[in-house]
């Protein structure tokens, strides 16, 4: 992807764990590199059409004296999530923090922290066999628009299906939210649970009744098999409550795994139901 570059943009500031840091201040630089198609402000020539770098150095000029923190590793984090937020054009950066003046009792040339942050497009599963499931999805919706480092994109309509798995209980309502998210896959997790938790999920029974749930269906196209996580869900090829929400919404997203198109992927599950009928 093209990226805008920014080198060793000088700001004084009050960060630092020691107390005469933060007192007397120092001197810190920014370097950025930030990444987003340039094509269109290649072709219209229109400042409209890219990130203002201007702007760009304004906003870390602000947000390095405004704040104050322990650590330029917090301090990173926080400004790179102050700039995704502030300008949507920027698809993904490179920040480092470099601290030249660092106490650390030896002659140094520098001394920097490094991070890579990026927006994430994810696809979500919702859905609710218990009360009022409609109330309890839009419920979920709701929180996902309230969330902090979430920008929710798209919700197909809600469906009516029979329950998956264990087959002795009443029919769900379905449906699949796109989001754009700087969340990583752990606190994007801690972020479903708590949804779930708020609607007073409980469970008890492996896929029994619940009156909320919310899966991570897709991170961008990244393949995951961690501790608590299993990204794409690995049933998620056989569960048309899924797959037809999912073919509203992005028909031509491919699964990372098998290859093939949301519409690829329904079309043959309904085929291999049609055979096993």
């Amino acid at each position: 992807m093209d990226r805008i570059h920014i080198e060793k943009l000088t700001v004084f500031a009050h960060h630092g764990y020691y107390e005469e840091e933060a007192r007397l201040g120092q001197k810190f630089q920014v370097t950025l590199d930030l990444y987003q198609d340039l094509q269109p402000a290649g072709s219209d020539d229109d400042i409209g059409s890219t990130t203002n770098y201007g702007e760009v150095c304004q906003a870390v000029d602000r947000f390095m004296r405004e704040n104050r923190f322990d650590l330029i590793e917090t301090c990173a984090e926080g400004l790179a999530q102050d700039l995704l937020e502030a300008f949507p054009g920027i698809r993904a950066l490179d920040l480092t923090i470099h601290k030249p003046w660092a106490p650390v009792g030896l002659p140094v040339e520098d001394l920097s922290v490094t991070i890579h942050r990026a927006r994430h497009r994810v696809f979500l599963g919702l859905g609710s066999n218990m009360g009022d499931r409609k109330t309890y999805l839009d419920g979920a919706i709701q929180g996902l628009k309230e969330a902090d480092q979430v920008s929710l994109s798209q919700v197909s309509s809600y469906i009516e299906t029979p329950p998956y798995g264990l087959v002795d209980q009443d029919p769900f309502l379905n449906a699949v939210a796109e989001i754009e998210t700087t969340l990583a896959p752990y606190p994007l997790l801690d972020l479903c649970q708590s949804l779930e938790k708020a609607a007073g999920r409980v469970r008890k029974v492996h896929w029994g009744p619940r009156t909320l749930d919310v899966d991570i269906l897709f991170y961008d196209q990244e393949i995951l098999g961690l501790d608590r996580l299993a990204v794409p869900h690995p049933d998620l090829v056989n569960r048309a409550f899924v797959l037809e929400p999912m073919v509203e919404l992005a028909p031509n997203f491919i699964h990372p795994v098998n290859k093939l198109t949301m519409a690829k992927c329904l079309e043959a599950l309904e085929k291999k139901a049609d055979h096993e009928d």
